[in-house]
């Protein structure tokens, strides 16, 4: 396993963002990782690309080594931060890769300043449309339609939400990994090495009622998702899209990456893995990574 060491940028708007640079090509692959994780996350396929392309992988605002100054209502003030960050080193024509919330970051980014953005690889990513969060009843089962009208009700989540705050804010490091195990790792896990690493990663997250908040109201489509209106931001899109999806991810459902695929229509195209859950790094790294490589290059 390579060993990386974090750099630091500081934003226009006062936040600090740590990020790792790697790589010897000259086409910038842009790494923007999912909840509950930092740009470390992309450690497998960092090491199977560092060939090919020059690689940065940014920590956002409240997640691994980066400052979390100010609260965020929506991923749309993280691609902002991400924006400022690439201006800030100069990046163009950039490849952007998002994880999970990631993807919609990528999304995000790619709509509001596509002059930025030459390709999208999107990882098992949330919904154009947003990621639903239901409240729950008293067995702790969620409650179809039935949403959050505040951030601090939703920080009481019972499942989702309130045991990994707990779990973050005391460094449960039992914990963290019993559930990535139990929710992301659902193919093959990570050697003993790389999950200390990764889930000592996780636990530095201090954002995560602002970022379940911001996922579950993130809506680029039309109409009502249960949080808030769709902006129609997905038109503004026009990057090529290759998009994967695991079989085995129950975290994000196929419904959720199909119907992004379908909104950008012929610009999409859709990879299915059969042994694969939420973390393709972990289940098919080497197919992952040639599949970047062959679209991006």
């Amino acid at each position: 396993m390579i060993q990386l060491t974090k750099k630091t940028l500081v934003l226009p708007n006062g936040e600090t963002l740590a990020y790792v640079e790697h790589g010897k090509g000259k086409q910038v692959l842009f790494l923007i990782h999912g909840n509950m994780s930092s740009g470390l996350h992309f450690l497998p396929l960092i090491e199977r690309l560092e060939n090919d392309f020059r690689i940065i992988a940014p920590d956002m605002r409240g997640f691994g080594d980066s400052s979390y100054e100010h609260r965020f209502d929506s991923l749309h003030e993280l691609a902002d931060d991400l924006y400022h960050f690439t201006q800030l080193l100069h990046l163009k024509n950039m490849v952007v890769a998002g994880w999970s919330t990631g993807g919609g970051v990528a999304l995000s980014l790619a709509a509001h300043h596509p002059e930025l953005v030459k390709k999208i690889v999107l990882i098992e990513s949330m919904s154009y449309r947003g990621y639903p969060i239901f409240t729950k009843d008293a067995a702790g089962k969620p409650v179809l339609g039935s949403v959050y009208k505040t951030k601090d009700e939703m920080a009481k989540d019972p499942i989702q939400v309130a045991p990994a705050v707990a779990a973050m804010a005391t460094k449960n490091f039992p914990f963290m990994s019993w559930l990535w195990d139990i929710s992301i790792y659902s193919n093959k896990k990570p050697t003993p090495e790389q999950n200390k690493l990764f889930i000592d990663e996780t636990l530095k997250q201090r954002n995560l009622v602002d970022i379940d908040w911001s996922i579950a109201s993130f809506n680029m489509g039309t109409g009502f998702n249960l949080y808030s209106m769709g902006d129609e931001s997905i038109k503004k899109v026009v990057a090529p899209v290759l998009s994967f999806w695991g079989k085995k991810d129950y975290v994000v459902l196929e419904y959720m990456v199909k119907e992004t695929v379908a909104a950008l229509g012929d610009k999409a195209r859709l990879v299915t893995f059969d042994n694969s859950g939420h973390s393709p790094l972990i289940d098919e790294p080497d197919a992952l990574a040639q599949e970047i490589k062959t679209f991006a290059l």
